[in-house]
């Protein structure tokens, strides 16, 4: 057997370091696919932009060799000619005109990519959130991922292709300036190529803490998101000004930025020190060059207008150099980031939708079969070993405490979640093999914690039904089934309201009156056969929810519906009652037999009735 060998911690680290590049041939495809004509101008600018330097710096000499070879004409007596001189002159204005038109060229076409590629690669980002699964949304750690992919993500891959290109450009200026200066040594462009890698090393080394020092900190970066929301938003106003939360929010927000600071500012002392003397070794060498040339044009061997051509090209070269290493080690910066983003994008999804839209048992209802369900990272189940039927044309009320397991067992019902045991089927067929779409019109939903859109009254009814977004029609017939037609009618604008604040002419409900539109939302889809109230009614008071709840029995008619409710005189109309605790099933039966049974539902019943006694 050969033993394994190790590779050194050089090649490693070189490794690792080369393999960060590997994202920057999926950036220059993003680009190219957002806008191919930009990106072919893109790359003809800079090659102009990068020729034409090195043909400034040889008129150059041209023009000093011309007026130095016209004054001794001059001085020998001869007659001047000046045309020689002004057509290069004519030609040097002719060859900078154009340079700045390239850079102008590529200023504007790295704008239009930037507002392109901004949209782009944000719509990329909420086209992946839309394809993940409710767990990915409650987990703490994917939200740091999706964080650290939205922070930078729309600016990352332009920068990495206009550092690529900018990294073409220079090196094609290097090429035309080598060219001219190995004719004045070979040396001279050794001492060129290497005097700027002190501070690339140094450049990529600090690029890489910064990277670190990036996913280190996404944690406290979100916490200082949500309490600039929570300092900032109407809904979250109430309670900071009258429990007088601001100052102490307001400090920790501080505090966060303080422990931030402190290790940026560590590393941006670090990074700008060690750049600095580093620098002073490239300054070095321009300067033993430039003394160089000078010492060669004092003893003749070169022409006063060759040691301005060689200086000004070392000079440029220099900046050249500086700029190339400069852009591998910010395209390596670009890369570190880009990671977060493909990290984000690559997120595995293990949702497999089904592709039948009709159950062998039509009419049968929606059964659990033994269903067991854990949350990730949690150390009991949510629901275990739960066996229920809820026939077609049945109301199903869930009673328990709060954290007992309903909402949950309506998060498996509507498939946002799979039980990890046992199965749910819905007209004799397991949910997993309904396609997903056809399921969810059957379902019609409104859960404890309903959305609050900042739109218009009817849209925020129409978003029940996708497909009637913007059907004024349907938004009056659900609004009237679930009892907000009354007080929309009385609004001046009606369905055409704006609802929040957050906009111009906002208006803001009481918390009755948006359960009645998220209410009215549940019954946008007409074909919905299946209704789920999560405490649709919370905000309402006795009266209202008895009558809401009467009239929504009337309207389900040979429908299944399935209530949540703490209140025992709404919950008393269906059909079947389950007590649920600690995620187990512990009564099951219609009012009267659980009332029979004197158990825990007949006790909190009694308590419930005593109090309005």
């Amino acid at each position: 057997m050969i033993p394994e060998t190790k590779d050194p911690e050089g090649a490693k680290t070189a490794r690792q370091w080369f393999g960060v590049f590997r994202h920057t041939g999926r950036a220059i495809g993003l680009v190219w696919s957002t806008s191919p004509r930009l990106m072919i101008a893109l790359g003809v600018l800079t090659v102009i932009a990068g020729i034409l330097p090195a043909a400034v710096a040889y008129i150059g000499q041209l023009i000093i060799d011309g007026v130095v070879a016209a004054i001794d004409q001059v001085k020998n007596g001869g007659e001047v000619s000046y045309r020689p001189v002004f057509d290069y002159v004519l030609m040097e204005a002719l060859v900078v005109t154009a340079i700045a038109g390239s850079q102008r060229g590529i200023s504007a076409c790295q704008s239009l990519l930037r507002a392109l590629l901004g949209q782009r690669v944000n719509v990329m980002i909420l086209e992946k959130a839309l394809t993940l699964n409710l767990e990915h949304f409650e987990d703490s750690e994917f939200y740091d991922k999706l964080t650290r992919a939205r922070r930078d993500a729309s600016q990352r891959p332009l920068s990495l292709i206009n550092r690529t290109f900018g990294l073409a450009q220079n090196t094609i200026s290097l090429i035309s300036f080598a060219f001219l200066l190995v004719q004045f040594s070979p040396w001279a462009v050794v001492i060129l190529a290497v005097a700027g890698l002190p501070v690339f090393f140094a450049e990529a080394k600090f690029s890489g803490d910064a990277f670190r020092l990036f996913r280190w900190r996404s944690p406290e970066t979100r916490m200082q998101i949500y309490l600039e929301m929570v300092m900032a938003r109407e809904d979250h106003a109430k309670e900071v000004k009258l429990f007088q939360l601001g100052p102490r929010f307001l400090e920790r927000y501080r505090e966060i930025f303080r422990k931030l600071f402190k290790a940026d500012r560590k590393l941006t002392i670090r990074r700008d020190t060690w750049g600095f003397l580093l620098g002073l070794l490239g300054t070095a060498a321009f300067y033993a060059a430039y003394a160089w040339v000078v010492a060669d044009t004092i003893v003749g061997s070169i022409t006063l207008g060759a040691m301005t051509m060689y200086l000004l090209l070392f000079k440029q070269g220099q900046a050249a150099v500086s700029a190339i290493l400069s852009a591998i080690s910010g395209m390596y910066e670009d890369n570190l980031y880009l990671s977060n983003l493909y990290e984000y994008l690559e997120q595995p999804v293990n949702e497999v939708d089904g592709d039948q839209d009709e159950g062998p048992v039509p009419g049968d209802g929606i059964r659990f079969e033994d269903v067991t369900f854990t949350y990730p990272g949690a150390d009991s189940p949510a629901l275990e070993n739960i066996t229920l039927h809820i026939p077609r044309g049945q109301a199903l009320a869930l009673v328990g405490e709060n954290g007992s397991g309903k909402t949950t067992l309506i998060k498996l019902m509507t498939r946002l979640y799979r039980p990890q045991q046992g199965r749910i089927l819905l007209d004799g067929l397991d949910l997993t093999d309904w396609r997903q779409a056809t399921l969810h019109r059957r379902i019609g939903v409104i859960f404890q914690d309903f959305n609050r859109y900042q739109m218009l009254v009817g849209e925020n009814i129409g978003s029940g039904d996708v497909q009637h977004f913007d059907d004024s029609e349907r938004w009056q017939q659900a609004a009237d089934r679930g009892k907000a037609a009354k007080f929309i009618d009385a609004m001046p604008q009606g369905y055409e309201t704006q609802l929040g604040r957050w906009f111009k002419d906002g208006r803001e409900l009481s918390g009755g009156q948006w359960q009645k539109i998220a209410l009215s939302r549940a019954f946008m889809r007409q074909q919905a056969d299946i209704l789920v109230l999560d405490e649709p009614t919370a905000a309402m008071d006795a009266a209202a929810e008895a009558e809401v709840f009467s009239h929504f029995r009337a309207l389900m008619t040979d429908r299944i519906a399935v209530l949540i409710s703490h209140r025992f005189s709404t919950v008393r109309m269906a059909d079947q009652i389950v007590v649920i605790e600690r995620g187990k099933i512990v009564e099951h039966g219609n009012h009267e037999q659980l009332m029979a049974q004197d158990g825990h539902y007949a006790k909190l019943f009694l308590i419930q009735a005593e109090g309005y006694r």
